[in-house]
């Protein structure tokens, strides 16, 4: 298997590393150098500008501390002034100069001189603006340099001069110093480069020799080939891991080899036995076979007998029940047979009176609200039962109230019931109509709650039931089946669903209740059910299973 090329080679590496190192340390070097000549240069500049203007100044204030009083004296002062400024010829790089009177009683400045070289243009007034040039100001842009400095006899200032200097050596200075600077640098990066490419072959050849080497070693599996040694102590290193690794392939393969031929004596001797016992082995697994078959029939009748139990039960439990309101009608029947044959024979014996006719009338009407309250009862018992017998012998499904089937499960387990003081609450909507199989939620519920009174309620005397049905969002039925007994036992709660796991093993229990109740939610509904208990804090059944929707 071949990588992918990779775009960088040592050689490349090398040469990029020093050219990188190289030219970040010169462009630094270049950079702080030229900052620190520069900022030299330009101070050196700038102190110029102000001694020059400090002698000018220094000239005019003998001819600044007469003051004229005439007009006559004023223009002899300017011509001297004048005069003086023209000295500045002998100073290649003034541009300009200007003096100005101070101002005297708050009136404005007055420029008594001027002066403008040839070759340059006029500076404009800055009487408006002498503050603005106390500190010599560098204007980049047109190349000059600008100051103004006082004309001060002890504390008095007698006026201003202004000095405008051109600043081109400067900047050709600074010009032609980065033109040097960057012609070194190029310099450098080339030497850089020549050296890097250089030492990088020297380091790239052995990795391409050995490239080779490996690459002839892969294409003959020839592993007996070994490595020379190299000028480069690394690489020597490198080389003699390379020698090793070979070495050991190379016995290894050896090994390989005897081992592969050993193994294919092996396989012969082991397919005869593998034959011999493949035979065997199919019997076994026939006889497993049928021995699974036999322990999943046996499983079934055991789960159907469970059932058939849980229903015999119950018939019992309802012919108990039926059994009382049918006996009070057979007494209030009879009550009124014998009531009747007084009243018939009074009438032939003309003794009826209207008070005793009016009061058989009403032991009558009594008797037969009697006996019609609890043939109703009875009726509604057989028909309760009937339905849930139906539905525990059948697997179709049908379409069912929700809250109905729940009461008329309850219903078929009144018998069990009225003999404890515990608490069934129901809380769904009378509405939930769904397609769904009756007989197995029916059978779930009697194997909760018979779990719950044989298990959770032993030691309870008030124990509370809540069945909670709702429908989810999307179209499943919902069912919270929770108690408050005494929980279920860490020690089987992980086994609680499991075949034969029940704590009155030799007290009848066969441990198989919550088992058919996993698979009636799981096989029988294709739901599933979740538990929640912990030990002495009841529990909690969650019940989740598909079912199809019928509209109220």
């Amino acid at each position: 298997m071949s990588l992918s090329a990779a775009r960088l080679s040592i050689k490349s590496i090398m040469i990029w590393l020093v050219i990188v190192v190289s030219g970040s340390a010169m462009l630094l070097s270049t950079l702080v150098t030229n900052y620190l000549q520069h900022a030299e240069v330009k101070e050196q500049l700038l102190q110029n500008v102000r001694s020059l203007a400090d002698m000018v100044a220094s000239n005019v204030r003998p001819i600044m501390a007469i003051t004229p009083t005439d007009i006559d004296e004023e223009m002899n002062r300017s011509d001297q002034l004048a005069n003086m400024l023209h000295g500045l010829d002998s100073f290649p790089d003034v541009l300009n100069a200007h003096i100005y009177s101070a101002p005297i009683n708050g009136q404005t400045p007055q420029m008594l001189a001027l002066y403008t070289r040839s070759t340059s243009t006029a500076a404009e007034s800055k009487i408006n603006d002498l503050a603005r040039y106390f500190t010599a100001r560098l204007d980049e842009d047109n190349q000059v340099i600008e100051i103004i400095r006082p004309i001060n006899i002890e504390e008095q200032t007698l006026g201003y001069v202004y000095v405008r200097m051109s600043s081109e050596s400067f900047f050709s200075y600074v010009s032609g110093t980065r033109m040097v600077q960057v012609a070194t640098i190029v310099l450098i990066i080339i030497a850089a480069f020549l050296v890097a490419l250089k030492y990088g072959q020297m380091l790239a050849n052995p990795i391409q020799d050995t490239n080779l080497m490996l690459q002839k070693v892969a294409r003959s599996r020839d592993y007996s080939l070994r490595f020379s040694a190299s000028n480069v102590r690394e690489y020597d290193h490198m080389l003699d891991s390379i020698n090793i690794l070979l070495s050991r392939v190379e016995e290894y393969i050896s090994k390989q080899q005897q081992a592969e031929r050993e193994l294919q004596t092996l396989n012969s001797r082991l397919e005869e036995e593998v034959n011999q016992r493949t035979v065997a082995l199919k019997s076994a697994n026939n006889e497993l076979i049928q021995t699974l078959e036999k322990l999943h029939q046996f499983q079934r009748q055991i789960v159907e007998n469970e059932k058939m139990a849980s229903l015999g039960d119950m018939v019992a439990g309802v012919a108990h029940e039926v059994n009382t309101p049918i006996g009070l009608g057979i007494t209030a029947s009879t009550m009124m047979l014998d009531r009747l044959a007084v009243i018939d024979q009074q009438f032939k014996d003309k003794t009826l009176k209207a008070s005793a006719m009016e009061r058989f009338i009403n032991e009558s009407r009594e008797n037969l609200n009697i006996i019609y309250r609890n043939l109703d009862r009875a009726a509604q018992l057989i028909s309760s039962f009937k339905q849930v017998a139906v539905d525990q012998t059948s697997e179709e499904a049908r379409e069912v109230n929700v809250k109905q089937l729940i009461e008329e499960t309850l219903m078929s387990m009144r018998p069990r019931l009225k003999k404890v003081t515990h608490t069934i609450n129901i809380d769904c909507p009378e509405t939930l109509n769904v397609m769904c199989k009756a007989g197995p939620l029916n059978q779930i519920l009697i194997n909760l709650i018979m779990n719950s009174l044989i298990h959770a309620f032993e030691t309870v005397e008030n124990g509370k039931i809540d069945v909670i049905a709702r429908l989810t969002d999307d179209q499943k039925l919902k069912i919270i089946y929770k108690d408050n007994g005494s929980g279920i036992p860490t020690s089987i709660k992980k086994r609680i669903f499991d075949p034969f796991v029940t704590t009155k093993r030799g007290q009848g229990g066969s441990g198989l209740g919550m088992h058919l109740v996993f698979n009636l939610v799981t096989q029988a509904l294709n739901g599933n059910i979740k538990l929640e208990s912990e030990e002495g804090n009841g529990v909690e059944f969650t019940l989740t299973f598909p079912v199809t929707v019928k509209k109220p």
